[in-house]
């Protein structure tokens, strides 16, 4: 049997973390299912600037691209946090999106029923939320053309070709028909040309998916029924910028950015997996973090790199049993409810995975 290789970037604060109770539930998984992986370490980020100068070393995008799947902890450090430095962490997520050809990132949002008090919003509102939020990487106003005029305006412009859209189109489409055959389309079409760009290139691949409905909808009008009805929604598509806000808005939903995994995909097999959290400085070392997002990132990877579905469903019964059984971080823990470490959570879900 084929050797995986899967690349680990633990990278900052609660990256590193999360990433080893990640890594420890892959492990478990190989163990269990007979399944045999390699991790390989390399640097991203502020660790890498501490050691090289650069957030996205050579050497690291050549792991990279060598392995078949790629896992990811978080960047940023408040060393440098100066927007107008030349160099920062959060450059090697663009680097990696790039150097790496991903296109696609997939956040689902799922509401465990343990976890429907953990929501700000009322528990009928969310009991049964399952959507897949599916937002295109590589164009749009993160890739447009900024620049400063003087001290008094700034410019950034937003980008779309017909092809971009056509692949991302595709891709949500494909994954809708394994689900509930519906797919919103976010976009801005009352005001914006590459929106209306965006809509009718929708419109023209969803005719080659009969079987999947297709809705419209302004995002802003989207952004409120996220919170109104999010049991109505499935597959999300979405362009760079609107897709960013709107996948952070479905932690609402459930409960925690703690809670929340992710997916970069390209044309192939290999992604970039990762919690869709940031390095949070400000509790990195004490042991309090979440690391389900992490976890769940690797039955994302499971799935969509290494084509093992079944092994990636045993990663969620595993989180779902042990959220079930009461077991709760800080984040999600109610008033007065013990919480586990970061840890503890992660021993749970390999010993639930180990029945």
């Amino acid at each position: 049997m084929t050797e995986y290789r899967i690349a680990v970037l633990p990278g900052d604060g609660i990256g590193v973390e999360v990433i080893a109770e990640a890594e420890k539930v892959l492990h478990a998984v190989g163990a269990r299912f007979g399944i045999p992986l390699r991790t390989e370490v390399g640097l991203v980020g502020g660790a890498a600037m501490e050691q090289t100068g650069e957030p996205l070393p050579a050497a690291t995008l050549a792991l990279c691209r060598a392995a078949d799947a790629v896992l990811l902890g978080a960047v940023g450090h408040p060393r440098y946090d100066d927007p107008r430095a030349a160099k920062r962490p959060e450059q090697a997520l663009l680097g990696l999106r790039k150097g790496l050809g991903l296109f696609a990132n997939l956040r689902p949002a799922r509401v465990h029923p343990a976890l429907a008090d953990a929501s700000p919003l009322r528990p009928e509102l969310v009991r049964g939320v399952d959507l897949l939020v599916v937002r295109e990487l590589t164009g749009g106003i993160y890739f447009g053309e900024p620049r400063v005029e003087g001290a008094e305006r700034a410019v950034d412009t937003m980008t779309y070709t017909r092809a971009e859209v056509e692949r991302i189109a595709h891709l949500a489409f494909q994954l809708a028909r394994g689900r509930r055959k519906k797919v919103t389309s976010v976009d801005k079409a009352n005001v914006l040309a590459c929106s209306r760009l965006w809509r009718q290139t929708v419109e023209a691949v969803a005719r080659e998916y009969p079987d999947v409905t297709l809705e419209h909808l302004l995002v802003d009008a989207a952004a409120m029924h996220l919170i109104r009805r999010p049991r109505d929604f499935d597959v999300l598509l979405t362009e760079n910028l609107f897709g960013d806000i709107l996948s952070d808005e479905t932690a609402v939903l459930v409960g925690s950015m703690g809670l929340l995994p992710s997916a970069s995909l390209g044309t192939g097999r290999l992604g970039l997996y990762e919690p869709v959290h940031g390095s949070a400085p400000d509790i990195a070392g004490r042991g309090i973090a979440n690391p389900l997002a992490a976890i769940l990132s690797v039955a994302l990877l499971l799935r969509h790199s290494l084509g093992r579905a079944r092994e990636a469903q045993a990663v969620e019964e595993a989180v779902a049993a042990v959220l079930a059984a009461g077991y709760r971080t800080a984040d999600i823990a109610g008033p007065g409810q013990p919480a586990v470490t970061t840890q503890h959570m992660g021993d749970l879900v390999v010993e639930a995975l180990m029945r």
